[in-house]
């Protein structure tokens, strides 16, 4: 069994919910994973609260990682610079090693000019600054997460969660990442991005929710589903439906019923014999071909290597 370490680097200010996140997801999974902390000189840290943490190593830590792991700091320690200190400690690890951030995290990547180029994401609260910090970041402030090999920044705090997840999802497959979520009684996948969670106007009285229309497609995902089709069942025209729909789930209904669809492919590769043509048709993709397309754009793998890597976990 292969074993990864993952370090996680604790800077002064740092949050201690968002700090202990990988050490709690990470730890739940069958001991895949050592997670070690560290700081920039091996020293305890401040925190945002009103207590400090003792870490028991220093950045020569970071030099050991397959997965390091970047924990955020109150907002009023953002900068377009980075510490002497923590430069020396970025440039500790290794070539090839993974480099995650939660929250604000990424602003100590971008910092450091390794996100430039690359696509990332952030806290809602903060995306303009960190637009007008770090223009050569693509920034896609929409979403929990962003996994641009070999960075992977989340969004506010519990998104760390969702992106460790994610971690052993892409690392062990599903079985083992629904086993870590359900052990730690967290969603093992949540829809949508960040919009359903920023602050929104008051919607109208009586206005009525997209979630029972979502389960019902959840049922039925191997049908030929329209924007008509689900506007009806939610009883709103399409154009009600689709705003509603934006603003619950932070993505279109298409974009949404594709993201599913592409989940439900993911677990029949890894827990089933179906052929491709197979599982495309009982999840809703017209063809093979199709299925092919959108998990390449998913996750960058053909149905085949997909099924390799992960049909293992059975």
């Amino acid at each position: 069994m292969r074993r990864e370490r993952v370090v996680v680097l604790a800077l002064d200010g740092v949050y201690p919910f968002e700090l202990g996140i990988p050490s709690r997801i990470l730890g739940a999974a069958d001991g895949r994973y050592e997670v070690l902390t560290c700081s920039v000189d091996g020293r305890p840290v401040r925190t945002n609260a009103d207590f400090g943490v003792t870490v028991e190593h220093g950045p020569e830590a970071l030099a050991t990682a397959g997965t390091v792991v970047i924990a955020p700091v109150a907002p009023d320690r953002l900068t377009d610079e980075v510490p002497d200190d923590v430069l020396a400690a970025l440039a500790l690890i290794r070539p090839g090693a993974r480099i995650v951030s939660i929250c604000t995290g990424a602003f100590v990547l971008a910092a450091a000019g390794l996100l430039d180029g690359h696509r990332a994401t952030t806290h809602w609260q903060v995306a303009d600054r960190f637009r007008r910090m770090f223009p050569l970041v693509d920034l896609d402030p929409d979403v929990l997460f962003v996994d641009d090999h070999p960075f992977l920044t989340s969004a506010g705090a519990a998104s760390g969660v969702d992106i460790c997840l994610h971690l052993v999802r892409k690392d062990h497959g599903s079985h083992l990442a629904n086993t870590v979520a359900r052990r730690c009684v967290v969603p093992p996948f949540r829809d949508g991005g960040q919009a359903q969670y920023i602050e929104q106007p008051v919607p109208e009285q009586g206005a009525a929710s997209t979630a029972a229309t979502r389960a019902w497609v959840l049922e039925r995902l191997g049908e030929p589903l329209t924007l008509a089709d689900l506007a009806g069942h939610a009883r709103m025209s399409q154009r009600t439906f689709a705003r509603r729909f934006h603003g619950e789930v932070g993505l279109s209904p298409g974009r949404w019923l594709i993201q599913q669809r592409v989940a439900r492919a993911q677990h029949l590769l890894e827990s089933s014999d179906l052929t491709v043509d197979q599982i495309a048709g009982r999840v809703g993709f017209a063809t093979g071909a199709s299925l092919r397309q959108h998990l390449n754009a998913a996750i960058g793998v053909s149905p085949q290597a997909y099924r390799r890597t992960f049909q293992t976990a059975r």
